[in-house]
């Protein structure tokens, strides 16, 4: 098992100077430049989550230990305007096809609506045709169910979980394409042991790895240590839990490159760090306004590393805008590998910039479509940026060239401007949700590549301004919003009801079961669950235990609870192929309420 290093003196990238190596002489892959028969570079995508911009020791942080990542900045090219969406899912789903996010069906973080459809060709679809051997460990964020998960998505070996976030950092139980699994310790010690043990197998054949750890998102779990380390600088304590995982996920990295060193890999991959969103919470962030959830700076600009020994410059910074859009078509492009035609991209190759060619790199437009839980189909929470100026929501109007932390808005003194690129946006806009609109898609029911399956409480039509919203007073325990891993509670009537859409991919006999928790004193209620004209009808019997499980959270303040659950099992019905409506109703109530539901779960046994 890992084992911390010794801390070591940080080498503050900000603080080096560095000489840029010459390209001449140094050819990237290209078939252009006869390469042809060399082996493909290698590729190592890191994300981290809610690692904002200031995050990072190399971007002015006076108290992050990151000599690793600043390693990455000094040993590469650092991008100091490098952008992504305000929010998790809607990131992850732009770097992997260079698409706007709302182009691939991805338009929130939850209630399905973190989902990116099946015909989106991912860097791992495009990289597998040209040899490699492609992998992800961690958070995907890109919905739950087959056929969208990353072994059904180019991906050859998936380990981690297919939510939001996860409840425990240790000794988690993750997945492996599609089967349950036990980690061992700490999950981003796991998480890179997986990362080791892919690079170790396919050392001679060119791979891809995209390693999306989760911290530093909360829960604020961590070895104790780095934790106390942060406190003891006077730093608050969620400050000092997201400090405390940063230094842990570095100290992985420093793994990770020391590896490539010792197999002789490092000069033959290309190694991209990126963070997905702004900071969880109001922390240095180098003087840029707001933080996650934000279309301002703060919630969208984000260190962007790029690293290849010998073919890319070291120590050069850009200062041109760039984003999300552009990690793909820059793989592809640094690979030798064409795009595939079957969908145009937003984004564009960086590669002029990593090459130092700037005077090659146009002033462009970046858009960035911020969440709209409530109003999916509205324009604006927005923005739109060029290298001077940011639109925020169409209104707003902030010169970064003078104004960095969006503090004097000149929307009065530049109309035309305004309107200009709020024309940009809105076409953009209208334009990129043309396809597929702000649709939740149904559940996918019957394929045995995923069986049984699991209809998550968080998925129901429950969430806030539901077109058809469950009837009653039901609501979700952690939030209005239903998170990852939040349930369905306050269950007092039989005008109750929970509804799902699903489709049924095939026809045939399904065990209907709930997944639930319920006081001694409350047993005894009936439930139904009716679906495409049958029904299966239990009482519930077995209380199960209301208290929470133990936890290692740090800071006890959290709202993620782990609870224990049961599970009922209503019987069999004989479900048709196509979509349907599944209802989850009490015919009685036995107690002062039916039960807390967490998921209901199909399994297909003929």
């Amino acid at each position: 098992m890992y084992k911390s290093p010794d801390a070591s003196l940080s080498l503050k990238c900000d603080r080096r100077s560095f000489l840029t190596a010459a390209l001449t002489g140094a050819t990237l892959y290209s078939p252009r430049a006869g390469a042809r028969s060399a082996k493909r570079p290698n590729v190592i995508l890191i994300l981290t989550d809610d690692q904002g911009y200031g995050d990072v020791a190399c971007n002015g942080n006076p108290y992050l230990h990151t000599p690793n990542m600043d390693r990455i900045a000094s040993d590469g090219v650092r991008f100091n305007r490098f952008h992504v969406s305000p929010l998790c899912a809607p990131t992850r789903a732009t770097l992997l096809t260079g698409r706007y996010h709302i182009r691939c069906g991805t338009h929130w973080v939850t209630s399905g609506r973190e989902t990116m459809r099946t015909d989106e060709t991912t860097i791992a679809k495009a990289l597998k045709p040209a040899g490699y051997r492609t992998a992800l460990f961690g958070k995907w964020h890109l919905v739950e169910h087959y056929p969208y998960v990353p072994y059904a998505q180019g991906f050859d070996e998936f380990v981690g979980f297919r939510t939001g976030n996860c409840l425990t950092y240790f000794d988690a139980v993750l997945e492996r394409n599609g089967k349950p699994l036990q980690s061992n310790g700490y999950i981003t010690d796991f998480l890179t042991d997986e990362a080791l043990s892919f690079i170790e197998r396919n050392r001679t054949e060119p791979f891809f790895l995209y390693l999306p750890y989760n911290a530093p998102h909360t829960p604020y779990q961590m070895p104790e240590e780095y934790y106390f380390k942060y406190r003891r600088m006077k730093l608050p304590p969620e400050t000092a839990g997201v400090y405390g995982m940063i230094e842990r996920v570095d100290e992985n990295i420093g793994r990770l490159l020391k590896q490539l060193d010792d197999l002789g890999l490092a000069d033959n991959t290309i190694i991209f760090f990126v963070g997905d969103n702004g900071p969880n919470g109001h922390r240095y962030n180098g003087g840029l306004r707001a933080a996650k959830g934000s279309a301002y700076e703060g919630g969208t600009r984000v260190p962007f590393f790029v690293r290849w020994p010998g073919k890319l410059p070291t120590g050069q910074s850009v200062n041109q805008i760039a984003a999300h859009i552009d990690v793909y078509p820059t793989i592809l492009d640094l690979c030798g590998v064409a795009q595939p035609q079957a969908l145009p991209i937003d984004g564009r190759s960086l590669r002029p910039l990593l090459e130092g060619n700037s005077q090659e790199w146009p002033d462009r437009r970046i858009h960035i479509f911020d969440w709209r839980p409530e109003r999916p189909t509205e324009m604006y929470p927005g923005a739109v940026r060029t290298q001077r100026y940011n639109l925020i929501d169409g209104r707003e109007l902030y010169d970064l060239s003078q104004d960095i932390g969006e503090q004097n808005d000149i929307a009065s003194l530049h109309p035309d401007i305004v309107k200009e690129l709020r024309s940009q946006y809105e076409q953009t806009f209208q334009q990129a949700s043309k396809a597929h609109g702000f649709v939740r898609l149904p559940i996918p029911v019957g394929y045995w590549e995923e069986n049984p399956v699991t209809l998550p409480a968080t998925q129901c039509w429950l969430e806030m301004a539901s077109p058809r919203h469950s009837s009653g007073k039901l609501r979700y325990f952690i939030g209005p919003a239903g998170f990852a891993h939040d349930w369905i509670t306050n269950w007092t009537s039989r005008d109750d009801s929970a509804v799902w859409d699903v489709d049924v991919v095939a026809a045939g006999k399904y065990e209907i079961s709930l997944v639930y928790r319920c006081s001694f004193s409350d047993v005894g209620s009936t439930v139904q669950v009716a679906v495409a004209g049958r029904s299966a009808t239990g009482t519930v019997t077995q209380p199960v235990s209301m208290s929470m499980k133990p936890h290692r959270n740090l800071l006890e303040a959290e709202v993620y609870p782990v609870m224990n659950w049961g599970e009922l099992h209503l019987g069999a019905l004989d479900l048709p192929q196509g979509p349907s409506c599944l209802e989850v109703r009490a015919l009685t109530v036995k107690g002062s309420t039916v039960m807390d539901l967490s998921s209901v779960r199909l399994k297909r046994i003929g």
